[in-house]
């Protein structure tokens, strides 16, 4: 690290060099203006991207060099996730009718992504959201109400073998999908473009726990999709009563242990983040029984209860890490003594 001594000058102004090797990269000359952003920190960051400026970044793809459709949608998610705002799909002839196809996949999965222009060999998508209209909390909201309401109806099929309802279940998960993809887009902007983060009023480390928080909803949600399609091979097959019963107790536990964990958050409340990590053992031994009983079953039944189980403990699990990850932010914000 290269250290600079600040001076004083004309008796009140106080004045800091600026390096030579980075005013010559950036092609920065007299009178040229920069944003100066003090952070949360108390470090300054200095820049030439003024405020007003919008970050605009544009990458390609040439398809004749991505003959695979998956691979394509792949790049495209891998772009918007990092937070290009303009994507161009191009090729040296027309452009076939699989590539609409994922293109078209594509924009109706990411939040925001729009054709813009189409010839017979290029598209060329934008993102049309603005990031401040869709703060970080307030997603992680709509993620924790519908992975809620998925692990409920989880629950009420099993209970009236209601197939259409788990089904239904099922396809809820792409809504997911598109929320985690929309706060992992927006925490990488922020990273590249300081002056959204100060827009959106969040701080880094605020931002950096959201994207952690969204990422292990996910994949709570894809968990109860799992119990969703093992209980779904289940609803035709006799189970013993007391294992439905110890099922469902293990499934409401985890289900409140998830709710406690984001009510936590969302109340920075550091003693209910404690005691939720805490009855994760309940759980564990709710699951040792269900797992001990279920050798009673016929083979296939057997499977199927066995994945069950072992999500709910996952989901149980994966409310841990997200009061574990609300304590660390919690202590992180306590201001120094």
């Amino acid at each position: 690290m290269e250290v600079r001594r600040v001076q004083l000058t004309g008796g009140s102004s106080y004045i800091l060099t600026l390096p030579k090797e980075w005013i010559n990269s950036l092609k920065i000359k007299k009178n040229t203006p920069l944003g100066i952003h003090m952070q949360s920190d108390g470090t300054l960051l200095i820049t030439p991207k003024m405020m007003e400026e919008q970050l605009q970044r544009t990458i390609e793809f040439n398809t004749t060099q991505i003959p695979q459709e998956r691979f394509l949608l792949r790049r495209l998610i891998g772009a918007y996730i990092a937070g290009y705002t303009i994507m161009k799909i191009t090729s040296t002839t027309r452009i076939p009718e699989n590539v609409h196809n994922v293109v078209r996949l594509f924009t109706q999965t990411a939040i925001g992504q729009e054709v813009v222009e189409e010839t017979d060999t290029s598209i060329t998508l934008k993102d049309l959201i603005n990031p401040i209209e869709m703060p970080f909390d307030r997603t992680i909201k709509r993620m924790h109400i519908i992975v809620k309401g998925m692990y409920e109806d989880t629950i009420r099929a099993f209970q009236t073998k209601d197939k259409n309802l788990t089904d239904d279940v099922i396809k809820r998960d792409t809504d997911i999908d598109r929320l985690h993809w929309l706060i992992a887009r927006q925490y990488n902007i922020i990273l590249r473009n300081v002056s959204l983060a100060e827009k959106m009023n969040i701080t880094n480390s605020s931002a950096s726990t959201c994207f952690l928080i969204s990422r292990i909803i996910e994949r709570i949600g894809d968990h109860v999709v799992l119990i969703a399609e093992n209980i779904s091979m289940l609803l035709k097959n006799k189970i013993n009563e007391k294992i439905i019963e110890y099922l469902l107790a293990a499934s409401n536990q985890s289900l409140n242990l998830f709710n406690q964990s984001i009510n936590s958050f969302f109340r920075k409340d550091i003693e209910n983040s404690n005691k939720t990590i805490e009855s994760v053992t309940k759980l564990e031994e709710m699951c040792e029984k269900i797992n001990t009983r279920v050798l009673d079953q016929e083979g296939s039944i057997a499977l199927s209860i066995g994945y069950i189980v072992e999500s709910i403990q996952r989901i149980g699990e994966y409310s841990q890490d997200i009061s574990e990850t609300v304590i660390n932010y919690l202590i992180g914000e306590e201001p120094e003594r």
